[in-house]
């Protein structure tokens, strides 16, 4: 990676260089109409894995998942009728909607962090778009900044949050909202705001005739990532583990062998790649409790770890 990223006027010529690299699997930061975004293929896990280590993000959390069309949508998710009139009134635009993901949707499980929901919007600016239709690819693309310091509203501010960790940028001028989309989880009977942003939940209530509640007011659901035990599988999970005891299914990594591994290399970007995934063939087995070998906890390992501790954590 460069010590400092290239910066490329938006035009077609600088699409097509940013939709090859998408294709290769590296993150490039874009322009929306909300704020500068970190793109990269949705459908890829190492390509996801890549965002992670470049914005520094301390945990693995659910990303949005940029499409071009309903249709394409349709692919990922499924979309109830509420969604629909929200997509006729909102889309393209600032609007995120939280889904129940498709069987056999094609995102990567680190892209919904292991959750049977998938965050999807319909991004209005013409970069975004464009990037979406020549890679062919759904993009996953949370902001482009290091992870807890203030969203780009400029490719400026991106260069200086990011530096070298970033390859490329489509430079399209300042960003017309300057604020994150609005996120809601969207059911048959109600909406749920997730994160306030430029729809607010009087426009979502009118367009999509249900009740917009808070994740507080509907204790039953709660955001993703909000409990310390979320994202656990059925087994007791057993960390830090150099060897497999009895019953237990071993994910092994690096020097450890296991019945899998989330990298026999110790790549940490496979490893993230492979987490989720790993987690949910291991409850799948006919073993009683699940091990996983030790991670580094530097880079992607902390946030690798994070997620291990939440999701052995008790309950």
């Amino acid at each position: 990676m460069p010590s400092h990223p290239r910066i490329l006027p938006l035009d077609d010529d600088a699409i097509a260089v940013a939709a090859a690299q998408i294709r290769e699997g590296l993150p490039v930061a874009v322009p929306t109409e909300t704020v500068y975004g970190l793109a990269a293929d949705a459908t890829s896990g190492e390509a996801v894995a890549r965002i992670y280590a470049a914005k520094g993000r301390p945990s693995f959390n659910p990303l949005i998942v940029h499409v071009a069309s309903l249709e394409q949508a349709e692919t990922l998710a499924e979309l109830p009728p509420a969604s629909h009139r929200l997509a006729a009134a909102f889309w393209p635009g600032p609007l995120t909607m939280v889904l129940p993901a498709r069987t056999g949707s094609p995102v990567a499980d680190l892209v919904t962090a292991g959750l049977s929901t998938v965050a999807i919007r319909m991004p209005a600016h013409p970069a975004m778009r464009a990037l979406i239709a020549a890679s062919g690819r759904p993009l996953a693309a949370p902001s482009a900044n290091a992870s807890g310091r203030i969203s780009a509203t400029r490719a400026a501010h991106v260069a200086a949050s990011l530096g070298g960790k970033v390859s490329l940028i489509l430079d399209g001028g300042a960003t017309r909202h300057g604020l994150e989309s609005t996120i809601v989880a969207v059911g048959e009977d109600k909406l749920r705001l997730l994160r306030p942003g430029p729809v607010d939940a009087k426009a979502l209530e009118e367009a999509s005739g249900l009740p917009v509640l808070s994740p507080v007011a509907d204790a039953a659901i709660e955001a993703p990532g909000q409990l310390s035990s979320h994202y656990a599988p059925g087994k007791p999970l057993r960390l830090d583990a150099t060897g497999r005891r009895d019953g237990e299914w071993l994910i092994g990594f690096g020097d450890v062998a296991g019945d899998d591994t989330l990298s026999a290399s110790g790549d940490l970007i496979e490893a993230a790649s492979r987490l989720f995934g790993a987690l949910h063939d291991a409850d799948e087995t006919a073993s009683t409790a699940i091990a996983v070998a030790p991670i580094p906890r530097e880079g992607l390992g902390l946030a690798i770890n994070d997620r291990l501790a939440r999701a052995a954590a008790p309950r």
